[in-house]
């Protein structure tokens, strides 16, 4: 995204990378790996690396982002307009309340109230006025889509604060591979048959972390019901996570599991185009999800998606019946019923109108919205 807008020539970039990882492994908690992506994410844009002080650093908590030169930092920039990404860290806060008033605040986020209960409690009362009081250092709020939008109405932003920015992948990545080596496609055919699931095969794929949040073993419930209704079916499962040996345990004495389900590991950046094709439907089952960018992904594969109604991206991204299904969260029966009309369905076509879905979903539909507000 940063690399689109610094070379559309209409925007003088700098993105200063709070958090302070570099280069090299991290661990990654929810995976439960060290990992390092293995695609070039800070060429063509200008950037740093603020220096992070916090004794336990990482965005899982308030005083995991602490950066005392931040704020000279961007001053020293001189922008302006500042776009901030998340106020949940000590660092993003202090920066928003020191530029209120002086430079214009962009506030890009993607919460909902998806996950809400319904009803009066005190607890919400003062959660709301706490929103209030951070979100009235922004001046707009860019919102991804129509649960984020009644989030930040909530929040006490206006209608004219709320810009719909849509979030976005690198949709050409996803689609064409661009070294001149086999296609994604024939790439995950090879895999596949090195899986021995044959061409005719209806294959539903998870791919992300393997926890609880997720809920992947709901998806695994709802395929052994299909299995055995429909002889060509196939699961796959790519990841990691705090569930990994749980659901391999259960689910090998169950079934022949090397012959119906496949458990992959952890797929690096450069491989994801290939593990969206060995699917021919991407479920994301997920209890609670801000928006779900697999999801994008997936679409820009040409692979309809089923996705639980508490991903953020459903209601804006899948339409029943044409890219895809929308199943209640959390319900086992319905989550089938989808994947049952998925069986039977022209995927071909609803794949193709996927890919047309994505399409609105862009850097270059992000960067407009940005325009809009020049």
């Amino acid at each position: 995204m940063f690399r689109h807008l610094a070379a559309s020539g209409d925007f003088n970039v700098k993105v200063f990378y709070t958090w302070g990882q570099a280069k090299g492994k991290v661990i990654d908690k929810d995976f439960g790996i060290e990992r390092e992506w293995d695609i070039d994410l800070l060429s063509g844009y200008d950037h740093s690396f603020v220096q992070n002080t916090s004794s336990e650093p990482g965005s899982h908590h308030y005083k995991g982002i602490i950066n005392p030169s931040l704020i000279n930092e961007v001053k020293a920039f001189n922008p302006d307009k500042i776009i901030v990404y998340g106020w949940k860290f000590k660092s993003h806060l202090q920066l928003m309340r020191h530029f209120k008033g002086k430079t214009p605040l962009y506030f890009r986020g993607d919460s909902t109230l998806l996950d809400d209960a319904v009803g009066f409690s005190i607890k919400k009362s003062l959660r709301r006025l706490l929103l209030q009081w951070v979100y009235g250092h922004v001046d707009f709020a860019l919102s991804p889509g129509t649960a984020s939008d009644k989030y930040f109405l909530n929040a006490g932003l206006s209608a004219n604060q709320i810009i719909r920015a849509p979030h976005a992948i690198d949709n050409e990545r996803f689609s064409n591979p661009s070294d001149g080596n086999l296609s994604y496609l024939e790439e995950s055919l090879r895999w596949r048959s090195e899986l021995s699931i044959s061409d005719h095969t209806c294959v539903f794929l998870y791919a992300g972390k393997l926890q609880c949040l997720k809920n992947p073993q709901l998806l695994i419930r709802a395929f052994l019901r299909l299995k055995s209704n429909y002889k060509d079916v196939f699961l796959v499962v790519v990841g990691n996570g705090e569930l990994e040996n749980e659901l391999k345990e259960r689910y090998s004495n169950e079934i022949n599991f090397q012959k119906y389900i496949h458990f992959l590991p952890f797929q690096n950046q450069s491989m994801m185009p290939v593990v969206y094709r060995l699917g021919d439907i991407y479920v994301l089952p997920s209890n609670s999800e801000t928006w779900g960018l697999a999801i994008n992904e997936a679409m820009a594969c040409g692979r309809p998606v089923i996705a639980s109604d508490k991903c953020g991206a459903a209601a804006a991204m899948i339409k029943n019946n044409e890219n895809g299904f929308v199943f209640k969260a959390g319900d086992e029966n319905d989550l089938y019923n989808c994947m049952e009309k998925m069986v039977n369905a022209d995927l071909s076509s609803m794949g193709a109108r996927a890919q047309e879905t994505v399409q609105h979903f862009s850097y270059a539909s992000f960067a407009s919205a940005l325009q809009s507000l020049a």
